[in-house]
C-alpha cells in the first residue's frame, strides 16, 4: 500500500512539473543591476525601461493575458495604481502577442503598460522565463526596480497574485515617494 501511494505521489509530481517548467535560470539578485529591455505596449508605444530612471518601477511578468489568475493580479495593480504611481511605474510582461494585450486591458479595465515580449527573451533575462502546458509562458514573478536601476526585491513564483499587490505596496510604502 505505502508504494502504491508513493508511486502516485511520484507521478503526480512528475506530472505537475510538466506543467510548469521554468526555462532559463539566473534570477537577478537585489542589489544587480535590472537587466535593460525596449518592448511594445498595448498602447501602441514602444516601452524602455531605461525611461523611468529616478522611478521606481514594479515590473510583473504572468504567463496568460485572459487567465483567471492573471486578471486578478492585474485588477489588483489596477486597483492599487493611484499608491503606486506615486513611486514610480508598473509594467506588466507576458509573451502573449499585442493583440491579446489590448483585448485583455479593454476587457479587465487596465491602464498600465502591458508589454508584449514574443519569444520570452526579457522573461529569460529576468530568470522568468517558463512553460504553462507545454507553451512557452512567463512565470508569475515580480521585480521592484529602484530610481538607480538596480533590483530593490523580488517576488518569485506568486501563488496569491489577486493579494499579491498589497506586498509590493507595503514595501514601497517605507520608501519615500517619488517627486514628479
Amino acid at each position: 500500500m505505502k508504494r502504491v501511494l508513493l508511486v502516485c505521489l511520484f507521478a503526480a509530481i512528475v506530472a505537475a512539473s510538466a506543467l510548469v517548467t521554468v526555462r532559463a535560470a539566473g534570477t537577478p539578485a537585489v542589489g544587480q543591476t535590472a537587466p535593460g529591455f525596449s518592448l511594445p505596449s498595448q498602447k501602441g508605444t514602444t516601452v524602455s525601461l531605461a525611461s523611468y530612471h529616478g522611478k521606481y518601477v514594479v515590473l510583473f511578468f504572468y504567463p496568460k493575458d485572459m487567465g483567471s489568475s492573471s486578471t486578478a493580479e492585474a485588477k489588483a495593480f489596477q486597483s492599487n495604481l493611484s499608491q503606486l504611481e506615486k513611486y514610480g511605474q508598473v509594467l506588466g510582461i507576458s509573451e502573449d502577442p499585442l493583440s491579446s494585450h489590448k483585448r485583455f486591458a479593454a476587457r479587465a479595465g487596465i491602464t498600465f503598460p502591458l508589454l508584449s515580449d514574443a519569444g520570452g527573451k526579457v522573461a529569460a533575462e529576468y530568470g522568468s522565463a517558463s512553460t504553462l502546458n507545454g507553451a512557452p509562458a512567463a512565470a508569475r514573478n515580480t521585480f521592484l526596480i529602484d530610481p538607480e536601476g538596480k533590483i530593490a526585491k523580488v517576488w518569485t513564483n506568486v501563488t496569491a497574485p489577486a493579494t499579491h499587490p498589497t506586498a509590493v505596496v507595503n514595501e514601497l510604502s517605507v520608501k519615500p515617494p517619488i517627486v514628479h
